[in-house]
């Protein structure tokens, strides 16, 4: 089983090398064109860059996120909304409107 995944592999890079060298190149090199075949795989260095570059985000979003939760949850402090009074509210006085008695 895994030496025909790696035969088939290995035939696949063959025949993408050879025919990458027939194709059209357009746009003026801007990475290889591929015309149904998969595209060539990444190079390690380009792989780890990114998966380097990938971390060095996640750590910056969450060790700031750790650090700074004001900039997530606002900087101003929680009010209790049993503190309100009617007026901040908004609502008349039992003294006035169509339910009085």
């Amino acid at each position: 089983m895994l030496a025909r995944a790696l035969v088939k592999r290995a035939v696949l890079l063959r025949t993408s090398k050879t025919a990458a060298d027939h194709q059209i190149k357009r746009n003026g090199g801007h990475g290889s064109w591929t015309y149904r075949m998969p595209p060539p795989l990444p190079s390690k260095r380009a792989t780890y860059l990114a998966e380097g570059l990938g971390g060095l985000c996640w750590y910056w979003i969450l060790y700031h996120l750790a650090t700074e939760p004001e900039h997530v949850y606002g900087e101003w402090p929680y009010i209790d909304p049993s503190t309100y009074c009617d007026l901040e509210l908004g609502i008349p006085p039992d003294s006035e409107g169509p339910l009085r008695k």
